[in-house]
């Protein structure tokens, strides 16, 4: 495995805990498709989640949630529809894509979740 591929799993684990303590509760890590990879699929309430991780060195090229480009948000949301697909005790669910977003400034872990950051495309 390669250490980038490392380090983003390490910030995705660091996303999914800071989450946890927010009330959201994990379904599955990691969910992959032919579609793509959704990073974290959780439940917030009654709300299904589809969560992307992003990690910026420093914001020099814009934030990590400001990186979800169109065609990443159409494998995201292509990917959550198979999800569905093989849940189907999901699909009456409301459902949310949110993008997490950490960087490091001066030593400090700076934490961004926007949520609704895009609809279904």
């Amino acid at each position: 495995m390669n250490n980038r591929r490392l380090q983003g799993g390490q910030w995705e684990k660091l996303a999914e805990s800071i989450l946890n303590k927010r009330g959201l509760r994990t379904l599955e890590r990691n969910y992959n498709s032919r579609f793509g990879e959704i990073d974290l699929i959780m439940m917030d309430g009654q709300t299904l989640v589809f969560a992307e991780v992003r990690y910026r060195r420093d914001s020099a090229h814009g934030s990590g949630a400001e990186s979800v480009t169109f065609t990443k948000q159409k494998r995201i949301t292509r990917a959550a529809q198979r999800f569905l697909q093989h849940h189907q005790h999901h699909t009456s669910l409301a459902c949310r894509f949110d993008v997490v977003s950490i960087g490091t400034e001066e030593g400090r872990v700076l934490f961004n979740w926007v949520r609704n950051a895009f609809d279904a495309v």
